[in-house]
């Protein structure tokens, strides 16, 4: 988050012992660990606030995790997957063509000579 590795964590608590001085040090560690402990309570309370008015929608939430999202996967599923007859025909339900008609063309496509 911040892209702060491990060394520079621990020269960045030396500092912050070295600036505050071993004596304030522990009255700042137990107002941090305050902090931090209302903070996961906030959270905790938001989560089930959200759950109690949105109520049980069977949203799977892991399946919509955005480090999950891989659009090669995902258009790549897409052109493979061939289409059954059941999607084609509620396909033309909504398009509002007749089940007959949305049939793959055998054929070559059709040529007007006359069209501009």
């Amino acid at each position: 988050m911040f892209d702060i590795n491990g060394g520079e964590l621990i020269v960045l608590f030396v500092v912050a012992a070295l600036v505050i001085g071993p004596q304030r040090l522990p009255a700042y560690a137990e107002q941090l660990a305050v902090l931090v402990r209302r903070g996961r309570e906030w959270i905790s309370q938001a989560r089930t606030r959200l759950d109690e008015e949105t109520g049980d929608l069977g949203v799977d939430w892991e399946a919509l995790d955005p480090r999950k999202y891989d659009p090669r996967r995902i258009v790549r599923d897409a052109l493979l997957d061939e289409p059954s007859a059941a999607r084609r025909a509620a396909a033309s339900a909504v398009v509002g063509i007749p089940p007959a008609a949305s049939a793959p063309l055998v054929g070559p496509a059709p040529y007007d000579d006359e069209a501009t």
